[in-house]
């Protein structure tokens, strides 16, 4: 356990979320610095030295200095102790970056952005829905569940029968999609990765990576 790890961003972002879930599954100890990009009151010059580009999140342990989230588990399972977060083989391993580069893609914009915020977010705080935006964003949101499917075959989790980096970058995902209606109507059509889901929202990493309910 170190207590040196410090991640910066807010719980909300499914990229920290995910960082969260392979600390979590590490049993590493760390600190959550609340960063908001997206306040319009943040001072975020301090923040802007640890990543330029002014996303969330980023991660320091010691005096080192990561940001994007893939480069960061990827560290998080090599540095520490723990259950392995990638598979020993090559397929495997291919597979699983495979995946996350899939979701950075061609999921995380319409699953989150264009269904989630549109159908759910918006209303939430008063804002109209964009009918077309969600329209448009299903036969994508569709063609990665086809994907999804496919590649993990018969297998508990996504790249391996053990939860990878490529179930932590798609989890947070899924968590928003599946409060729209049309995201659970969905995922129901692909029996794999609805079981998937039960079997990844149901660990400790995704408990300790949402947080407590507000």
């Amino acid at each position: 356990m170190s207590a040196e790890v410090t991640v910066f961003g807010a719980r909300y972002s499914v990229y920290v979320r995910a960082v969260l879930m392979a600390l979590e599954t590490k049993g590493v100890a760390y600190a959550l610095e609340p960063v908001d990009i997206f306040s319009p009151d943040a001072d975020l010059d301090a923040y802007r030295k640890l990543h330029p580009f002014l996303r969330i999140p980023a991660f320091r342990h010691g005096d080192f200095v990561l940001y994007e989230t893939a480069a960061i588990n990827r560290y998080v399972d090599e540095a520490f102790l723990g259950p392995a977060l990638q598979p020993a083989a090559a397929e495997n391993r291919a597979r699983m970056t495979q995946i996350m580069s899939m979701t950075d893609a061609y999921a995380y914009r319409a699953l989150v952005w264009d269904v989630y915020v549109e159908r759910v977010g918006n209303p939430a705080e008063g804002k109209p829905t964009d009918e077309a935006l969600i329209a448009a964003a299903l036969p994508k949101a569709r063609t990665y569940m086809q994907a999804l499917h496919y590649l993990m075959g018969w297998q508990a989790f996504l790249a391996e029968e053990f939860p990878t980096l490529a179930d932590f970058h798609a989890a947070p995902v899924f968590g928003y999609f599946l409060e729209a209606d049309e995201g659970r109507r969905l995922v129901a059509e692909f029996p794999r990765v609805a079981q998937w889901w039960q079997r990844i929202s149901a660990t400790k990493a995704w408990a300790g990576a949402i947080g407590p309910p507000a």
